[in-house]
């Protein structure tokens, strides 16, 4: 087994990295080799000497240099180069093989503070109110009386049943039941997905890998097994707590009956379990047919949704440390960047001079 390898079982199986971060780590190894060792023809001839004498602060900065200048990557990308190589000399000088990590030697190119993206309440009350309608206890029904109730909720000033996208795709299933209640199951499901992302703030790796045994109902509470393999409990709105013992009779009626408790949680139409590309295609198209979300759609956009507005309510940053699964307050701390609209708020209603709109005296 090479020395790549013997770091990839490592980060795997010790370390605990989730298997997308797996594969970033193996794709970045893969590309520095291929530039610094160019008598390798392929990854299978770079042998552990050959990597060892690849890993310079020479060969580093110039594998720096290439990334920024002839390739274009952003600085954050090629941060993430050197970090994973960084990574590798750490490990190598755990088992003796380096003295010192060369990468520490190399500077990083700067790279600016990104702020992070939220979606507004409003917003998300409005999806929540459009699809309000799918997560419904009466959704098991013939294709004409669930358009007949669609309609009827969507009833109100400027809606033209001619303009929504959503019951012409209806319409086009109507005349195959079958098509029609695996299209509204999915729509069951990918409003559980929202849901549980925004009222949770859990990562997407952690809704994938979740089992039905991970909500407690009697509790209210969602065990999540996040970073590093480690386990932390989220309680949950009675709201949520519902429209997931929803889902989970619609499956059971749909989809397939008589599940273990240890299977997964979330399944489309057909049984098999969702996977990252599903959900972010789930979150897209969901909160791509509602008015308000000018951001981009994705499903750590409703983790900082959730973390902006509990810190905007007066949540402490330690309790949203320990609900999002951050290893260190300094990772939470980012979401303070709302919080000065709140404070200037209270500042032009409360100090005196603001409230004078600047003047000299009371």
């Amino acid at each position: 087994m090479s020395l790549i390898d013997k770091y990839l079982e490592y980060i795997a199986n010790v370390r605990r990295y989730s298997r997308r971060t797996q594969e970033i780590y193996a794709e970045v190894l893969k590309d520095f080799t291929k530039f610094a060792i160019t008598e390798a023809a392929s990854p299978e001839q770079v042998t552990d000497l050959m990597l060892k004498e690849s890993l310079t602060p020479l060969v580093i900065r110039g594998y720096e240099m290439n990334l920024l200048d002839k390739r274009g990557l952003s600085p954050r990308t090629v941060n993430l180069h050197i970090s994973v190589l960084s990574g590798l000399c750490r490990f190598l000088m755990k088992t003796d093989i380096l003295t010192a990590n060369p990468a520490k030697a190399v500077s990083r190119p700067k790279q600016e503070k990104r702020l992070p993206v939220f979606y507004r309440k409003d917003a998300m009350a409005g999806y929540f109110a459009e699809s309000d309608i799918f997560a419904g206890e009466d959704i098991l029904t013939s294709p004409e009386e669930f358009m007949e109730r669609y309609t009827a909720a969507k009833s109100r000033p400027g809606y033209r049943i001619e303009n929504d996208p959503v019951y012409s795709e209806m319409s086009k299933l109507a005349e195959k039941p079958d098509r029609f209640a695996a299209w509204l199951f999915e729509k069951r499901l990918k409003r559980a997905i929202v849901s549980t992302l925004y009222a949770t703030g859990i990562r997407r790796s952690e809704l994938v890998s979740m089992r039905r045994d991970s909500i407690d109902f009697d509790r209210r509470i969602m065990r999540v097994t996040g970073k590093g393999d480690k386990t932390r409990e989220i309680p949950l709105v009675p709201s949520l707590c519902k429209e997931i013992s929803l889902y989970l009779q619609a499956v059971e009626a749909t989809v397939c009956g008589n599940r273990q408790w240890d299977s997964p949680l979330f399944v489309t139409s057909r049984g098999t379990d969702i996977y990252p590309e599903y959900v972010d295609r789930a979150v897209k198209s969901e909160l791509g047919g509602t008015e308000g979300f000018t951001a981009r759609k994705s499903p750590h956009v409703l983790r900082h949704t959730l973390a902006t507005e509990l810190l905007e309510d007066g949540t402490d940053l330690n309790s949203i440390k320990e609900l999002l699964g951050h290893s260190s307050l300094a990772a939470t701390q980012v979401y303070t960047h709302n919080s000065i609209a709140k404070l200037k708020k209270v500042y032009e209603t409360a100090h005196p001079r603001a409230k004078s709109g600047g003047k000299h005296g009371d």
